[in-house]
């Protein structure tokens, strides 16, 4: 199905929306009503964008039948017509090849961020906690709230793991493209003769489970421990049984909670952490499936995968999908993140772009929908 189907397509069903939802009727059921309302509001934009495509193609269309004329003043308003009426034209073109991008269902989730110590010893730790720092700082820029749900720290203030969630519209939309293995290379608080070592750290970001999308049998399916929780060094956090292990038997995930001072504060984030994960190994399961290739979101954690590299000798991050180096590293550690995030969806967006052209000229096979 090319571009122009697809859009005749969601105007037809557009039109039957409008259509029910004035049917008195529809109020007995609210949340048919709800449903379609949202559906409407979504299409709307590209349904009036197409309709003003298809003005503009008509008068297109009856510029150049004039050219046919043997009026030659009627040829010359005709021409005069066509430079304006084309480059709008095109331009509503690539305005509805971006509405029509598939939007990723996720987009719109809070999301769970977990960034563990890779290789690199103390080192690694003590860049878990700057990645933190750099986050939080962006995120609460944006307005998004983050919970601690979890972390394990070292003695010299880093942190082995660190589980976070972060709330807010399109969480997950903003995060997404922070999977992967982040590389720093710097002279570590802990080195002497002042060498620059090189250490990793990984990033998962994944969309926090709604209730519905995971179903999980906690009778059958979980094995709960609790005990007593433990804080750098080994001392007590405190003296009561508060720290939770979920063992999901299915697939033998594991999750720890001890962040809270509640025993069922400590299940319930652990729960919620349990089901993000179970999401994304079912969402992954699919991926694979659909490219015959089963691939980790965040690799070994070895030296040679990479996704980004912060040298702070140097002041220089590289994103080496984006193939963007800014020397401007103190100010990206303290959260003025936007510029790098905004390169890599911008990329997403291009190459969908390309797929969707691609699609149009029948090259591939695709969906392009809104719906």
């Amino acid at each position: 199905m090319n571009l122009i189907d697809k859009l005749k397509e969601l105007e037809k069903k557009f039109e039957g929306m409008e259509q029910e939802l004035s049917n008195p009727q529809i109020f007995s059921d609210l949340e048919r009503y709800r449903k379609l309302t949202k559906s409407r509001a979504e299409l709307a934009p590209v349904v009036e964008l197409y309709r003003q495509y298809q003005l503009l193609v008509k008068a297109v269309e009856d510029n150049r039948n004039l050219l046919e004329s043997s009026d030659a003043e009627l040829k010359e308003l005709a021409q005069e017509e066509l430079k304006e009426l084309e480059p709008k034209k095109m331009e509503l073109e690539n305005r509805l090849k971006e509405l029509l991008i598939p939007p990723d269902e996720d987009d719109n989730k809070n999301a769970i961020v977990e960034i563990r110590a890779g290789t690199g010893g103390e080192e690694a730790s003590l860049f878990v906690r700057d990645l933190f720092e750099m986050y939080k700082k962006w995120l609460e820029k944006k307005g998004f709230k983050l919970t601690v749900l979890n972390h394990h720290s070292t003695d010299l203030g880093g942190y082995k793991e660190i589980i976070a969630q972060v709330e807010g519209q399109s969480a997950f939309g903003w995060l997404k493209f922070e999977s992967g293995v982040h590389r720093v290379q710097r002279i570590p608080i802990t080195e002497n003769q002042g060498r620059i070592h090189t250490s990793t750290v990984t990033v998962a970001v994944l969309p926090e489970a709604e209730e519905v999308e995971v179903e999980v049998n906690e009778e059958k399916d979980l094995r709960i421990d609790v005990y007593r929780s433990q804080g750098p060094g080994g001392q007590g956090v405190n003296t009561t049984d508060s720290a939770v292990r979920i063992t999901h038997l299915p697939t033998g995930l594991v999750v720890t909670c001890q962040d809270e001072r509640s025993q069922h504060k400590n299940r319930a984030r652990a729960l919620k952490i349990l089901k993000s994960r179970l999401l994304e190994m079912e969402k992954e399961k699919q991926r694979a499936e659909r490219v015959g290739l089963r691939r980790s979101q965040i690799g070994s954690g070895e030296r040679a995968e990479k996704i980004r590299t912060y040298n702070f000798p140097q002041n220089r991050i590289t994103d080496h999908r984006a193939d963007l180096t800014l020397y401007k590293l103190d100010r990206i550690i303290q959260g003025e993140l936007d510029e790098l995030v905004e390169a890599l969806r911008a990329m997403d967006k291009a190459k969908k772009l390309a797929e969707l052209e691609a699609l149009d000229e029948g090259k591939i096979e695709g969906k392009a929908s809104l719906s």
